[in-house]
């Protein structure tokens, strides 16, 4: 298993070793002790959820406060997403920046967003399905969003015909918007927000 961390501080992919054979492929789709040792920080595990979509379905950009705080770490296991993040912690060297990654079942590669990272997804497939392993369960009222066609963003979901999208992701606040109202994650300067291992 290869983990590396993207451009942005905290958000890391990981490139499982495929096994294959005459009778298919065998992987380790999540190792906590190998994310650990990469990231420096545990990762456990309180809930696990499954999203179904249509292809061209547009979700996100989603953040949880802190706290709770909520780090994921997201797989697709059918279908294709082209898979974004976006650091949201104000003060951050990155703020404001992307990372994009496309994941489906062949490549097994995975993406973990550490707390403070928005996080979304663009369908590329009918039924794209991803998982998401999170470090905290859900709590009621502590999601946020962010309108993933805030142009100051300029996120580059490459879709040829507008989206399929939720009511809340389409009136979404802007990143400014979301910075002025001041509900967006601080960055404390060494990428965590939970106790390291």
């Amino acid at each position: 298993m290869r983990i590396r961390e993207t451009a942005i501080p905290g958000a890391f992919v990981i490139s499982p070793d495929v096994l294959e054979d005459a009778r298919g492929r065998f992987f380790e789709g999540f190792r906590a002790d190998l994310l650990g040792a990469a990231t420096g920080r545990s990762h456990p595990v309180e809930q696990v959820n499954y999203s179904v979509s249509r292809r061209n379905t547009l979700r996100g950009i989603h953040g949880v406060l802190n706290p709770p705080g909520q780090a994921k770490y997201v797989s697709c296991v059918r279908g294709a997403l082209l898979d974004v993040v976006v650091d949201l912690r104000v003060g951050s060297p990155t703020f404001g920046r992307h990372v994009v990654n496309v994941l489906d079942p062949d490549s097994a590669t995975a993406v973990y967003v550490e707390e403070g990272l928005g996080h979304g997804f663009l369908a590329l497939t009918d039924d794209a399905t991803i998982c998401y392993v999170l470090s905290t369960a859900y709590v009621p009222g502590t999601q946020f969003e962010i309108n993933p066609l805030d142009p100051e963003l300029a996120l580059p979901w490459g879709f040829t015909e507008p989206p399929l999208m939720s009511e809340k992701d389409a009136t979404a606040p802007s990143l400014a918007e979301a910075l002025a109202a001041g509900i967006l994650p601080v960055w404390d300067g060494a990428a965590t927000l939970l106790e390291t291992p």
